[in-house]
């Protein structure tokens, strides 16, 4: 079954163009190992104020930040990304996670409201 997960963070707000230009062009590698740990549909979105919200679907959440931390590309990102963010203390991004519980999702109760409609 996937995971949906859904985190925040904050990005410094002197940083938030430099942020912004970084994500424009992530290192290919670091995509890569993204995808082959489990990562996908993956998002990120940055509000003016620093609230950076993060979204990506996985199978395994715990599997999918293991694998990257296993990755030495992710240490090299990490370690650059570190000082754009807020209140990680001395942290890693990706160690420093705010998930969000899911309240809602459009497909699961629609799936649960046809399949009681179908038994009726």
């Amino acid at each position: 079954m996937t995971q949906r997960v859904c985190f925040t963070l904050r990005v410094r707000p002197e940083r938030l163009d430099e942020y912004r230009r970084r994500h424009a062009a992530v290192w290919p590698d670091m995509l890569r190992a993204l995808a082959e740990t489990g990562w996908s549909n993956y998002s990120l979105f940055l509000d003016d104020d620093g609230l950076l919200v993060g979204y990506f679907e996985t199978e395994d959440y715990q599997a999918a930040l293991d694998g990257m931390a296993e990755r030495e590309v992710n240490a090299r990102w990490q370690a650059e990304m570190a000082p754009f963010f807020e209140n990680t203390g001395g942290a890693a991004a990706d160690e420093s996670f705010n998930v969000i519980a899911e309240v809602f999702h459009l497909e699961d109760q629609l799936a649960a409201v046809d399949g009681e409609g179908a038994s009726k």
